[in-house]
C-alpha cells in the first residue's frame, strides 16, 4: 500500500466483505477461516480507517487478498520478510495468514495504520508479524533481513532506494506489479543496476486461479564479497 495517507471515506451503512471464492482455499489451506476474518475486518474497519475504499469491498479478494496472497511462492520456507509502507497490510498480512512459516515484519509510517495494524493481528491471532511504524528509510541499519516487499508503493528504483538498504547482502525484492512490470524494469535498469541489482526478473502467480493473475519484479541485490584470506608473514 502506499505511504500517503488519505482520510477515511464515509460509507453511510456497514459494508459486508463477499464470501470467499472457491480458490480461497486452495490458496489459504487450513487458514481459510482466519482469511476470511481477514476479509471481514478490511470490508468494516478497513473502510472506515480509509485503507480501502467502500468500492473495493466487493472485489476484496479477487483485487487484494487473493492478489497478495498467491505471491506466497515467491518466499522460501521460513524467512523474514518486511513488507514496506503495508498499509490495510498488503501483502504482509495476507501473506502471514497464508504462510505461518514466514515471519513478517510491516513497515507503515501512518500512526492510524500502524494502530489498525497491530488491532487487526491480535484479532485474527497472528502469530507471525510484527509492526513497525516509521518510513523504510528510517530502519536502514536497523532492521537487515534477506526478503522484502511491497505494493503499489512506488517506481521500482524509488522503491529500490527504500528497500535495498533493508536487505541482506544477496536478498531479494519481491515487488507486487501490474501489466507495465516488463516496462517499468526496461526503463528502470540503468538505476537499478547502480544500487545493487545483480538479477531480475518478471514473475507471474495465480494463472488459472485468478481472472487477473498477479505479476511481481522479483529483484536480487548484490551478494556479500568473500573475505580474501590473509597472506601468512615469510
Amino acid at each position: 500500500m502506499t505511504e500517503h495517507d488519505t482520510p477515511p471515506e464515509p460509507t453511510g451503512e456497514a459494508l459486508v466483505a463477499p464470501v470467499a471464492p472457491s480458490v480461497a482455499a486452495g490458496v489459504f489451506g487450513g487458514r481459510i477461516g482466519m482469511a476470511e476474518q481477514f476479509a471481514t475486518i478490511l470490508a468494516d474497519t478497513g473502510v472506515s480507517h480509509g485503507l480501502i475504499g467502500p468500492r473495493e469491498v466487493p472485489i476484496v479478494w479477487e483485487r487484494h487478498i487473493l492478489n497478495c496472497a498467491v505471491a506466497q511462492e515467491a518466499f522460501p520456507e521460513g524467512v523474514e520478510v518486511v513488507d514496506v509502507g503495508s498499509g490495510a497490510g498488503l501483502p504482509g498480512l495476507a501473506l502471514a495468514i497464508a504462510r505461518p512459516d514466514l515471519h513478517l515484519h510491516l513497515v507503515e509510517p501512518m500512526l492510524r495504520r500502524t494502530t489498525w495494524l497491530s488491532d487487526t493481528i491480535t484479532q485474527l491471532g497472528l502469530t507471525n508479524c510484527t509492526v513497525q511504524r516509521g518510513r523504510a528509510e528510517e530502519f536502514h541499519g536497523v532492521l537487515t533481513v534477506a526478503w522484502a516487499t511491497a505494493r503499489a508503493v512506488a517506481r521500482i528504483d524509488k522503491l529500490a532506494r527504500w528497500t535495498f538498504p533493508l536487505l541482506a547482502q544477496g536478498g531479494t525484492l519481491v515487488a507486487l506489479k501490474g501489466s507495465s512490470a516488463q516496462d517499468e524494469l526496461e526503463a528502470t535498469a540503468p538505476t537499478l543496476r547502480k544500487l545493487g541489482m545483480t538479477a531480475s526478473a518478471v514473475e507471474v502467480y495465480g494463472e488459472g486461479l485468478l481472472d487477473v493473475p498477479t505479476v511481481t519484479l522479483t529483484l536480487q541485490v548484490r551478494p556479500q564479497p568473500t573475505p580474501k584470506k590473509a597472506r601468512k608473514g615469510r
